[in-house]
């Protein structure tokens, strides 16, 4: 449905997009993922012709969109991070203005209003709404030439924990008839709705997997986070430095503080492989008579994996 092939996009002598290619079939919801100024924009944006590359094609349903523009552009809806609604407008014209502009019937403004949870909305001033049913006006318009492509930006940005999960809930449902991509910084977002994730990085391919497939190379990576009272930090690392299938040990930046204890400290011990060095941990803490709070495991979550690979930048991940 979507081929990029060897793409590059230059800014006078600076190389924002570099030899770029990826494939996304129908059906696949994908997240495009990639630290600021990283190329991830620019991507995005030939994908939907809105900029040409400077080198390579941008393949749109086998057409080139930049010898297809219109029809191309036909076939893709997209929704960016603040829907650009008109706040003065009742849901239902406003729906029912896009509709006329893209030769759509009042029906099809029926339908994604039930498809999009609008229904009971319908009556009221686009100013009125909350966030979330502005997110659902938004996704409507860019649903509303029934595009065979949908390029969500931020879709749940700003939303409440129960407007996102609906607003989840109801791309996965998009998702199962349409190639959706999905770019978002909230990467639990993307563990729960997409299949597959591409970064770019440094204006290169970093990487193209499935959500399993990267945390399968990298989610096995695993730390031993130990919190532990009456002895000093230098102690705490020292000690468990010396167990068997410790790897390294750092000071753990994030860990809860225990207010109880003004001396607890906590550290995350690296393991190698998949070392299980629990039980010798707590026996080497309680020899030296200190005080054990914490041992629990931490595995790489996406966020983890994400900031490995944008750190380390472009892979031959595939």
């Amino acid at each position: 449905m979507i081929e990029l092939s060897h793409v590059s996009r230059f800014f006078g002598d600076f190389r924002a997009v570099d030899d770029v290619s990826f494939s996304i079939k129908t059906g696949e919801i994908v997240g495009l993922l990639g630290p600021n100024g990283a190329g991830k924009t620019t991507t995005m944006r030939m994908i939907t012709g809105y900029l040409e590359p400077s080198a390579g094609t941008v393949l749109i349903d086998g057409k080139n969109i930049t010898e297809n523009s219109v029809a191309c552009k036909a076939k893709i809806g997209y929704m960016p991070e603040s829907a650009p609604l008109y706040p003065d407008m009742i849901v239902f014209d406003y729906l029912c203005y896009i509709a006329k502009m893209q030769g759509k019937d009042e029906a099809k403004v029926e339908k994604l209003a039930r498809e999009c949870g609008l229904s009971e909305v319908m009556h009221k001033n686009i100013a009125d709404l909350s966030r979330g049913n502005r997110q659902r006006v938004g996704l409507a318009h860019a649903l509303m030439s029934d595009p065979e492509i949908l390029i969500l930006d931020e879709p749940t940005g700003g939303l409440d924990p129960n407007q996102a999960v609906d607003v989840r809930e109801l791309i996965k449902e998009i998702g199962k008839t349409r190639t959706v991509i999905i770019s978002t910084h909230i990467l639990s977002e993307v563990e729960m709705m997409c299949s597959r994730v591409i970064i770019i990085s440094r204006g290169k391919l970093a990487a193209d997997s499935s959500t399993a497939a990267l945390k399968e190379r990298y989610g096995h990576k695993a730390a031993v986070l130990v919190s532990a009272g009456s002895c000093t930090e230098a102690e705490l690392i020292e000690r468990i430095s010396a167990i068997n299938g410790v790897d390294s040990v750092s000071r753990a930046q994030d860990a809860e503080k225990i207010e109880a204890d003004s001396t607890a400290v906590s550290v995350l011990a690296h393991l190698k492989g998949d070392a299980e060095v629990r039980p010798e941990i707590a026996r080497a803490v309680s020899e030296k008579g200190w005080n054990l709070y914490e041992l629990s495991m931490k595995k790489n979550s996406l966020e983890d994996i994400f900031h490995e690979i944008t750190a380390q930048g472009a892979s031959d991940e595939k």
